[in-house]
């Protein structure tokens, strides 16, 4: 049997990695959702598909390694130092606000009670982002604030937290001012942490961008991207799995997704060219 890589051979261990919403209350519907998928490929004849999402290593790691069969990223850094690694299977749409069909934006969050009335109001303030590379926590937030930075430094100081909901409470809790949260992390923060929501407000939003692709390693056949792309279809009429997508907010999968990162690169160089090339 043709496996993942095109190659009668022995197989490697494929993995499968869900890593950009796993919270903890939502890995068992991760599982149920993987599960799912992975019968799907073997009824379709793709041997090699693992039974359990890979938890045990950095989602980075994950998105280099070649035996990678169905994994998700997040647009920026896969642009900039995974484009010759993976390939794009399917953009996520997601039921959120900030979302339209596959694409989504950031929530520039500030405390409940921060007088701070426009953008233009964060100036000099205290700045904390998930990741360096982070589309929805740094790249959205450096293209919204390159027309207003005006070739200087914007922000007092930019922290790294290390995720999306660690920046929600360090400005919860006054040790930052302002923060971008990525739309689909804040919908489910609202519902799974409300004590961390309710100490903070959406004051403006970033400009859109693709959603965090579904990716392959780019060793895996056209053949396999495609049954790839069936199975997500038939996990989304599944009316077993009504339940889990609710809980996902998933809503549908773009299969044809554009496998150039021309949005996100191109948000990049119009900051560089407004003279705002890194969040500062």
């Amino acid at each position: 049997m043709q496996g993942v890589f095109g190659s009668t051979a022995k197989l490697p261990m494929l993995i499968a990695a869900l890593p950009m919403y796993d919270f903890p209350e939502l890995r068992a519907d991760h599982d149920a959702l993987w599960d799912a998928v992975s019968k799907y490929l073997v009824a379709a004849g793709v041997s090699g598909a693992p039974g359990h999402l890979t938890r045990n290593v950095g989602h980075a790691e994950t998105w280099g390694d070649p035996r990678l069969l169905l994994g998700q990223g997040c647009e920026y850094p896969l642009a900039k130092s995974f484009a010759d690694t993976v390939r794009l299977v399917a953009s996520p749409c997601f039921v959120a606000p900030g979302c339209d069909g596959a694409t989504y934006r950031s929530a520039i969050v500030v405390r409940e009670d921060d007088p701070a009335a426009t953008l233009a109001d964060l100036c000099q303030r205290r700045c904390v982002i998930n990741e360096a590379d982070s589309n929805s926590g740094m790249n959205l937030l450096r293209a919204t604030l390159a027309p207003l930075a005006k070739g200087r430094r914007f922000f007092q100081s930019v922290q790294h937290s290390g995720s999306h909901l660690r920046s929600a409470e360090m400005v919860g809790d006054g040790r930052a001012d302002v923060a971008a949260l990525d739309c689909v992390s804040l919908a489910h923060f609202r519902r799974l942490y409300p004590s961390i929501t309710a100490k903070l407000r959406i004051l403006d939003w970033t400009v859109d961008s693709p959603s965090l692709p579904l990716i392959t390693a780019r060793g895996t056949t056209d053949d396999v991207l495609q049954k790839l792309r069936s199975s997500l279809s038939a996990v989304l009429a599944d009316p077993a799995l009504k339940s889990v997508r609710e809980r996902l907010l998933l809503e549908n999968f773009d299969v044809a997704p554009r496998d150039d990162y021309a949005v996100v690169l191109g948000l990049e160089r119009r900051a560089a060219e407004q003279g705002y090339p890194v969040l500062a």
